[in-house]
Order: C-alpha cells, then sequence, then structure tokens
C-alpha cells in the first residue's frame, strides 16, 4: 500500500530529486546489512520472538511514517523498517522448519503467491486512498494497523517451534561444510566433558550470532558460493528486464504507461498463479530442485532474448506470461537449494545472506540498466540474458541432487 507513495510523498515534503533518491536508497543499503543479521539472530533466539519483534519494531517504522511532517522525520521512520522488516524472510524459514525437504518447494511456492496476491492489491488499495484528503497519511496507519494485527496472530494463535531448544541440540558446521545438528544427548555429554563451570554458562545471543556467522561464511564460500553468485545474476538479469520496462514499450512501440501497468499486473497475477504449477513440475523431474532450476534459468534467458529482439507487442506478452512462471519457480528452487545445502537449523541465517546477494543485485541492476539503456532500448533485456547465460554455464558445470532419502523424515520437536 504504502511503497508506490513514498517517492511522492517525499517530494511533496519538500525534498529535491536527488535527497529523495537518497532517502529511497538508504532503505535498501539497511536491508543489505541487517537481513543476514537478523536472520541469524532468528536461528538464536527462536522464530516466534524474532517475527514478533520485527512486525512490531516495523509497525512502529510506519506509524513514524504517517506522523511525519518533514524530509528528517521521513528518513528516520524508514530507519525501523529498514533494519527489521525482515518478516518474511523469518517466515520462510519457519515454514522450512515445519516441512519435509521434498514438501519445502511446494509450501515456499504457495507462501510467494500468497505474497504476490498482497503485492498485487496493495498498491491497488494506496493509490484509491492517497486520493482521498490527508490520503498518504491514512494509508500509513492502515499499514501500521494490519502489522500490529500480525503481531496480535503471532501471539495468540497457538504454535510449536522447532529445533530451536538449546538445551536439547546444538548447531555446528560439520567436516563437508553442511551444517549438522547435535542431540541433546551428545550436547550434554560434550558440556559435562567441558567442565561443569563451562556447563553452566549459558552463550549470550550476540555471541551465537557471531559465530554462525563466522561458521555460515565458512559455509557459504566453501559450498554454496555458485548458489549465490547463480541467483545474483539471475535476480539483476530479471531487474534489467522491468528496469525500462515502460520507457522501453514507449520507445519501442508507442505504447502508453497506463497499457504497460496493466501488463505489469498481468504478469504479477502471473507469477503467484505459478506457485501452484511447482508441485507438478517438481513431481515431473522426481523432486530435483537443481533440474528445474537449470531449465528456468534457460527458459529465463531465452525469453530475455526474445523481449529483447521483439517486433511486435504479441511477442512481448507472449515473452512476459512464461517470463512471470519461469523466474517464480526459479526463486523458490534457487531459495530451496540454498536451505538443502546449507542445513535447516540455519535457515534464517541461509535466507538472510540470500535477502543481502539481492540487495546487491538492486543497487547492481540500476547502474548497468542506464548503461545499456545509452546503447539502446533493447540493452538492458539483451544483457540480462548474457548474465542469464553466464548463470546456466555455472550451474552446468557445478551440478548438484537434492532430495536425499533422509532428508524425507518429517521435522519434529
Amino acid at each position: 500500500m504504502v511503497v508506490p507513495l513514498l517517492s511522492l510523498h517525499v517530494k511533496s515534503l519538500g525534498a529535491s530529486p536527488i535527497v529523495a533518491g537518497i532517502v529511497g536508497s538508504s532503505y535498501g543499503i539497511l536491508q543489505l546489512f541487517s537481513s543476514t543479521l537478523v536472520g541469524c539472530w532468528s536461528d538464536v533466539v527462536g522464530r516466534r520472538f524474532s517475527l514478533l519483534l520485527c512486525i512490531l519494531l516495523s509497525a512502529l517504522g510506519y506509524l513514524l511514517l504517517g506522523a511525519a511532517t518533514n524530509v528528517f522525520l521521513f528518513a528516520l521512520a524508514r530507519v525501523p523498517a529498514g533494519i527489521f522488516k525482515h518478516t518474511l524472510s523469518i517466515s520462510r524459514a519457519l515454514l522450512s522448519d515445519l516441512v519435509t525437504e521434498k514438501e519445502r518447494p511446494l509450501v515456499l511456492g504457495r507462501f510467494n503467491t500468497a505474497s504476490s496476491v498482497g503485492f498485487i492489491l496493495g498498491p491497488v488499495v494506496g493509490g484509491y486512498l492517497t486520493e482521498l484528503d490527508g490520503g498518504f497519511y491514512l494509508t500509513a496507519f492502515i499499514c501500521f494497523s494490519v502489522f500490529m494485527l500480525n503481531a496480535a496472530l503471532v501471539w495468540l494463535v497457538p504454535w510449536n517451534e522447532t529445533h530451536r531448544d538449546g538445551a536439547k541440540q546444538d548447531v555446528q558446521i560439520g567436516k563437508a561444510g553442511v551444517l549438522s545438528v547435535k542431540t541433546g544427548s551428545e550436547v550434554q555429554d560434550a558440556a559435562t566433558a567441558r567442565g561443569p563451570k563451562e556447563a553452566e554458562k549459558a552463550r549470550p545471543s550476540w555471541v551465537q550470532v557471531t559465530w554462525a556467522l563466522r561458521d555460515m561464511k565458512s559455509l557459504v564460500f566453501s559450498e554454496m558460493w555458485d548458489l549465490f553468485l547463480v541467483r545474483f545474476l539471475m535476480g539483476v538479469a530479471v531487474m534489467l528486464y522491468y528496469s525500462n520496462f515502460v520507457l522501453a514499450l514507449e520507445e519501442r512501440f508507442g505504447v502508453r504507461p497506463r497499457t504497460t501497468g496493466y501488463l505489469i499486473s498481468y504478469s504479477s497475477a502471473l507469477g503467484a498463479l505459478a506457485g501452484f504449477a511447482l508441485g507438478p513440475i517438481l513431481r515431473l523431474y522426481q523432486h530435483n530442485a537443481h533440474a528445474v532450476l537449470l531449465r528456468s534459468c534457460a527458459l529465463t534467458c531465452a525469453l530475455l532474448g526474445l523481449h529483447a529482439s521483439a517486433h511486435t507487442m504479441g511477442v512481448v506478452i507472449f515473452s512476459s506470461t512464461l517470463l512471470a512462471f519461469s523466474t517464480s519457480i526459479g526463486r523458490t528452487c534457487v531459495t530451496d537449494l540454498q536451505l538443502t545445502v546449507g542445513g535447516t537449523q540455519a535457515s534464517g541465517t541461509v535466507i538472510g545472506v540470500g535477502q543481502s546477494v539481492t540487495a546487491v543485485g538492486r543497487i547492481v541492476a540500476p547502474l548497468l540498466s542506464g548503461v545499456a539503456q545509452e546503447v539502446s532500448p533493447r540493452g538492458p533485456p539483451s544483457l540480462g540474458a548474457a548474465l542469464a547465460l553466464v548463470a546456466i554455464f555455472i550451474m552446468s558445470v557445478h551440478k548438484r541432487h537434492s532430495g536425499s532419502p533422509e532428508s524425507e523424515k518429517l521435522k519434529t520437536e
């Protein structure tokens, strides 16, 4: 509801275009540095507490946004949301704790569908409300109320946390680089061997977060570098496609921005429906997420090239239709592969690192898009196709296999 209105409102407060751009970028920079930290923190302190606190502090940010009467207060109001609005990431980590590895891509796909519906409906509601007198402030307050409703649901709805009891288990990096879990008796024996004083002392949360981030750094660079590189390349490729979508269609085909907006909404709706198609596709490939991701990247690469070379709007609509499916399925599969390699015990950290990689892509993509647009309106999607081709090469060289029998056991308390 609020995001599409931010740039317009900050300009109405008297901000110059440069200041408005800096304020807008500050949120992305905060997200870049906080996503991994918050994700790791949720691994240490538990999903329920971290999710509840993130929702409440995000709600505070939108309440301050609704009360901001100048540019300084507006920028200040973006700080809590920039640091703590990782509720989707923590929710994905929680889902990965609750389901089997085979079920995880399907559940994450449906979760992404629900999120996409929110992104489709939100701008419509926000656009309607902002035309009312004091509409932006009303929209911000409604957004604050929705966050508070979510906080109440997290607090009141009974649920069981999984794999979060420090007395029962511990998280370690194994020799192979994959996170492993110690059982309660193993932890107790190890604690006894270290001596009674050390066994009685519980490590502070910040120490556990620091150690976990150190171990995750080793894991990322040794075992998961290819997945994060593919995520980065494909993310930038798709962002290049959307970066000049409106301008390119106007220059190439004379399509008005209003009509282009309808096409973007159409693609978003199809992307939401793609979550329901993921189950049959995975069954077709025997739940091999790597194979599905590879073909998704190949299809995305081909469609970006087709869009760049299109001479009619019919070809543009065709490529946009299939791109909505391929990109949605690809995002789910790469997240599932990251969780498979990283292990469910560090799911919050793994997803947080992935969000940081995506944030870097959001910073890089506009710069690359500007350079490519200087060459041709077809430049950004053409460059996106080239980056997708590099991602395909990396995946072809560094093959992975998923769906081990052990991973299909239901994770319980």
